[in-house]
């Protein structure tokens, strides 16, 4: 092989642990939100199982070594995750008969 060829492939070997890495990071990620699915009703549940089986089950839209529609399925399961815990958090600080959050004093001029 020439030395083109060794470039290419150690690129294409770069790529392919970087895609690795992400796909990790992101399962990881998913896993944290675990603790929280009872809360988050069946949708929530739905996203969290499905992106994890998609994940590990060697059946896929692209071969296992690209780990793009992984990274796709476990990133678009994330995001809706992080907008079903953001709207729980905001229903559970809106509760009739608790106090309005108070608002932080953030704002003032410092002169």
């Amino acid at each position: 092989m020439s030395q083109e060829q060794w470039v290419l492939v150690g690129l294409a070997g770069l790529v392919a642990l970087a895609t690795l890495v992400g796909a990790v990071l992101l399962a990881i990620r998913l896993v944290r939100t675990r603790k929280m699915l009872g809360t988050l009703g069946v949708g929530g549940k739905v996203a969290f199982w499905g992106a994890l089986v998609y994940t590990i089950f060697p059946v896929d839209v692209l071969p296992d070594p690209i780990y793009l529609d992984d990274i796709g399925v476990l990133a678009a399961a994330v995001l809706y995750l992080g907008g079903l815990v953001r709207k729980h958090r905001a229903a559970r600080r809106q509760l009739p008969g608790q106090p309005e959050p108070r608002a932080e004093e953030s704002h003032r001029r410092v002169t």
